[in-house]
C-alpha cells in the first residue's frame, strides 16, 4: 500500500467524468488500497479515485468503523431533502451549506466484481451524493447555497464541547 497525493481544486481532472472499471484484478485492489489508505492518513470520510489522478469511477467511505468500496457506484434511489455543511479533500480548509437527498440506496460492484446495494440516510447520503458527484466532474462547490465563514466553524466547534 501507498500513500496518494489529493488533487487539489483547480486540477481539470477533478472536472472530468470518470470511465466505468472493467477489471476487477489486483491493478484496482492496489489502488483501493492505497485510497483506503489515503483516506485514513487524510482522516476524511469519502475518497473518490479522481480525487488521487485516476479517472475511474471508484468510491471508498469509511463511516461508523465500517470501510465501504463501491465500484461503478450508481445512487438508483432517493428521498427527502437534507441541508448539510460539507468540506472535500481536494479543497481543503473551505466549508459550504448544500442540499442533499435525505435518503440514497446505491448499487455498486465490490472489488470483486460482486454487486450489491446499499442504503442509509443523513450523513451516509450526503457522503455517497458528494463522492458519487466526483464522478462526474461535480464539486460540491458547484451545488452550494453559500460558502461557511470561518468564525462559523469556530462557533460550531465551541457549540459541540
Amino acid at each position: 500500500m501507498a500513500l496518494r497525493q489529493i488533487v487539489k481544486e483547480g486540477d481539470s481532472i477533478l472536472r472530468k467524468k470518470c470511465r466505468p472499471v472493467t477489471s476487477f484484478d489486483n491493478k484496482l485492489w492496489t489502488l483501493l488500497d492505497d485510497m483506503n489508505e489515503t483516506l485514513n492518513e487524510a482522516r476524511g470520510l469519502g475518497l473518490a479515485a479522481p480525487q488521487v489522478g485516476i479517472l475511474k469511477r471508484i468510491v471508498v467511505i469509511h463511516m461508523n468503523d465500517e470501510v465501504l468500496e463501491m465500484i461503478n457506484p450508481e445512487i438508483i434511489e432517493t428521498r427527502g431533502e437534507q441541508e448539510c455543511m460539507e468540506g472535500c479533500l481536494s479543497i481543503p480548509g473551505e466549508w459550504g451549506i448544500l442540499n442533499r437527498p435525505e435518503y440514497v440506496k446505491v448499487r455498486y460492484h465490490d472489488r470483486n466484481g460482486d454487486l450489491y446495494e446499499v442504503e442509509g440516510e443523513g450523513l451516509f447520503a450526503s457522503c455517497a451524493s458528494h463522492e458519487t458527484d466526483h464522478l462526474e466532474g461535480i464539486l460540491y462547490k458547484d451545488k452550494v447555497i453559500r460558502m461557511v465563514d470561518p468564525s462559523e466553524l469556530e462557533e460550531s466547534e465551541e457549540d459541540s464541547e
